[in-house]
């Protein structure tokens, strides 16, 4: 039943995307108190609809229904929620520009959510800042984790089977970019849910043993690469600047 339910939304969306209005607009009224829900998780307050913080989750979730890609392996709702949570930080983020240290009642009510202590008592901005980042890291985590299962892989195995030295990791990563940019390799991937090693040994400079040997490796970069990532994305640019 789940997968009936996954599978008609996934329809509703790809009409969405192609320019179907009133679907659109009955999609956003009906997962209006999912975006309610996901915007009071972080402000830790009950949220109107006449809030300015709904009318940016209702933002992030048109973003969402924009952006979705049913092949990149989370569901809209997971993705949706991710992107919400994303776009309230940063608007919190921005009023608190115009903020003094005694925050004002409306920034007041977000609390940090770890500790169940407010920010003007315990925490900096700076504080909240690294803890609503961490929170949102280990969501995405979560999520990629939950699409790394449908290509057999864990973080264990990446731990197991990551290239050990600098020259191979970047030449996973060549490849990975190599696959996700080529339509009809990143079409077998995303269908098959596994590496098209021997297409990919005419596009890259190295060994069809190579490839296989960080197979593993070369998947999870992949998923990074197409994915809405911005935290393991950030970590790949630390991993290509080493």
């Amino acid at each position: 039943m789940a997968r009936k339910r996954k599978r008609k939304l996934e329809e509703q969306i790809q009409l969405i995307q192609q320019g179907d209005l009133t679907l659109h607009n009955e999609l956003i009224d009906s997962y209006r108190p999912f975006i309610a829900k996901t915007v009071s998780s972080v402000c830790k307050r009950y949220i109107h609809e006449s809030d300015d913080e709904f009318s940016i989750g209702l933002i992030a979730f048109n973003e969402a229904i924009q952006k979705y890609d049913s092949e990149k392996g989370a569901s809209l709702i997971s993705f949706s929620e991710l992107l919400i949570k994303r776009r309230v930080i940063d608007y919190i983020r921005s009023q608190s520009k115009y903020e003094t240290v005694s925050l004002d009642n409306s920034y007041k009510a977000c609390e940090d959510e770890y500790e169940g202590t407010s920010i003007e008592t315990e925490l900096s901005f700076e504080s909240f800042k690294r803890k609503t980042d961490e929170n949102l890291r280990k969501e995405e985590i979560l999520q990629f984790t939950e699409v790394m299962k449908q290509f057999d892989l864990s973080f264990q195995d990446l731990l197991e089977n990551s290239p050990k030295h600098e020259d191979a990791r970047r030449n996973a990563i060549m490849t990975a970019k190599i696959l996700t940019e080529n339509e009809k390799l990143i079409t077998y991937f995303l269908e098959k849910k596994r590496l098209p090693i021997k297409e990919l040994e005419g596009f890259v400079p190295i060994s069809r043993k190579t490839i296989e040997r960080n197979r593993k490796y070369i998947i999870a970069i992949s998923l990074i690469l197409i994915g809405d990532y911005v935290y393991l994305k950030d970590y790949l640019k630390g991993v290509l600047e080493t």
